[in-house]
């Protein structure tokens, strides 16, 4: 007949001593611990951890224990299902043995699998960023290559553009014909008009420059004297002698 309660007790003394800083026994009827799991530090020493809590049942090894996350740190909600996966997977596995070194090595091995993970995907997100930036900045110094779509698009846009400045204008022209006044009604409302040329003329006075220069030449043109012509006579009707 198996002795569970001996195997159970000499499993426990072995945990203890494999796992002394983080193996904590939380009661002895029935015997229930926690055992705290951390990852091999990551990139820039990060880590995940998690605590396990184990409580052996009555014909332990021969039936699984209970098992269940006690608590844990940066671990996304499908790493806390899978871990619990796992466990099932190797208590089945591991029947009629002592089991808990088993189940916490491999958890173990799952966490540094889940920080080599956390890596990969940062790095996947860095070449993500760095990638978009640099067909960003393709974009700023090549612009958008014109297809069919985006040029019907942007001709709609600048012909709609074009009507309302076109409606605008016409709009402002009709308005500013409306405001203008006739030279009539310019006379009519601004008496002023009516003497303006006159009180040009007194305010200049006696002030009338005469450019000389228009009659230098006055001497050099050829004028006919009437003396000279053969055919004047003076006493011809129409003369000045009468």
């Amino acid at each position: 007949m198996t002795d569970y309660s001996e195997e159970q007790r000499n499993e426990l003394e072995a945990l203890e001593s494999i796992y002394p800083d983080s193996f904590t026994v939380l009661s002895e009827s029935p015997p229930s611990f926690t055992i705290t799991v951390t990852s091999e530090a990551g990139e820039n020493d990060e880590t995940v951890q998690t605590t396990l809590k184990f409580t052996y049942s009555e014909k332990y090894p021969d039936e699984a224990p209970l098992y269940e996350i006690f608590s844990q740190e940066n671990l996304e909600d499908n790493d806390v299902s899978d871990i619990l996966k796992l466990l099932a997977l190797q208590a089945e596995e591991n029947l009629g043995m002592v089991m808990i070194f088993t189940l916490v090595t491999a958890v173990q091995e799952k966490l540094n699998e889940i920080v080599d993970q956390i890596k990969t995907r940062r790095e996947e997100e860095k070449k993500q960023k760095e990638k978009e930036a640099e067909e960003a900045e393709k974009k700023l110094f090549h612009g958008t290559p014109v297809t069919i779509e985006n040029f019907l698009s942007w001709k709609a846009k600048f012909d709609a553009e074009l009507l309302e400045m076109k409606k605008k204008r016409m709009k402002e022209e009709e308005q500013a014909g409306k405001n203008k006044l006739s030279g009539k009604q310019l006379f009519e409302t601004d008496h002023n008009l009516d003497t303006s040329d006159i009180q040009f003329l007194e305010d200049a006075g006696n002030n009338v420059e005469v450019d000389e220069s228009l009659f230098q030449e006055m001497d050099d043109l050829e004028l006919d004297d009437a003396e000279d012509d053969p055919d004047y006579n003076p006493v011809a009707p129409g003369s000045d002698s009468d």
